[in-house]
C-alpha cells in the first residue's frame, strides 16, 4: 500500500511538471487567441462573396492550431482593375459563368442561404473599408467585429452598405459611436487610412479576396482554405 500511494504521488509530482512547461493559448478580452506564433493575415473585400465565405471559417481554422487572424480590407477595385488591368470578374468571359455556378454550389455544400446573390448589383464597398480603417484607429480590436457585422449585413440580409447610414446603424451593437463613426468614416484620416492599408495590401502581393498570408506563406481563394489548414497542421511542405 505504501508503495502504491509513493508511486500515486510520483506520478501526480511529473503531471505537474509536465502540465508547468507546456503553453497553451490563452483568450484575450475578445475571446480572440492569444500566442506567440505568427497571426494568420487576412484580406478581403467587402463586395466579394468568396471574401464572405471566408470569413466564416477563418477564425476557426486559427484557433485550432493557436494562431490569431489579423482582419485586413482590401479593394478589389485596385488591385484587379488598376494594378493587374483587368475587368471585373462577371464581366469576364466564360470566367463569370464559371463563377456564377460555382458560388451556389460551395453555399450548397456549406449550408448559406444569404439573400444576395453573386450575380445582383454590387454596392461601392470604399465606404464600408473607410469605416473598417477608422474603427481600427479609434476602436483597436473591434475592426474584426465590424467586419462581420458588415458581411452579415450585405451577402446574409441584402442591405446596400454604400450608404452610411446602413454603416452606421452597425454601430451601436459593437459599442461604437454612431455619429463618431458617421463623421470618421467621411474623414480625410480614414481616406488617407484606406489608401495606404491598400498600397501596403498590393506591396504584400495581396490581389485577390480572400487572401490569405501565415509564415511569409500566401494562400489566394476560398478554396485554399483546406490547404491552408493542412499548412499549419504540418508545418508546411
Amino acid at each position: 500500500m505504501q508503495l502504491k500511494k509513493k508511486l500515486c504521488t510520483l506520478r501526480f509530482t511529473n503531471m505537474i511538471h509536465s502540465n508547468a512547461s507546456t503553453t497553451y493559448p490563452a483568450l484575450g478580452e475578445q475571446g480572440a487567441i492569444e500566442s506567440e506564433l505568427p497571426p494568420i493575415d487576412f484580406y478581403f473585400d467587402f463586395l466579394s462573396a468568396f471574401g464572405y465565405f471566408a470569413s466564416l471559417r477563418i477564425d476557426d481554422i486559427a484557433a485550432r492550431h493557436g494562431r490569431r487572424v489579423q482582419w485586413h480590407c482590401m479593394l478589389l477595385g485596385v488591385s484587379v482593375m488598376k494594378v493587374m488591368g483587368l475587368k471585373p470578374l462577371l464581366d469576364t468571359p466564360l470566367k463569370s459563368d464559371y463563377v456564377l455556378r460555382d458560388a451556389p454550389r460551395y453555399m450548397r455544400r456549406h449550408d448559406l442561404n444569404p439573400i444576395r446573390k453573386v450575380s445582383d448589383p454590387m454596392m461601392d464597398p470604399r465606404p464600408s473599408a473607410r469605416a473598417f480603417y477608422w474603427i481600427k484607429r479609434h476602436y483597436p480590436g473591434q475592426e474584426q467585429a465590424f467586419a462581420k457585422a458588415v458581411f452579415e449585413s450585405y451577402w446574409s440580409q441584402g442591405n446596400d452598405l454604400a450608404d452610411s447610414t446602413q454603416i452606421v446603424a452597425l454601430a451601436p451593437a459593437l459599442g461604437i459611436d454612431p455619429v463618431m463613426l458617421e463623421r470618421g468614416l467621411n474623414s480625410d484620416e480614414a481616406r488617407t487610412d484606406l489608401r495606404e492599408y491598400v498600397s501596403a495590401s498590393i506591396d504584400r502581393g495581396v490581389f485577390g479576396s480572400p487572401f490569405m498570408i501565415v509564415d511569409g506563406e500566401p494562400f489566394w481563394g476560398c478554396d485554399r482554405l483546406e490547404m491552408l489548414d493542412e499548412w499549419l497542421a504540418t508545418g508546411g511542405w
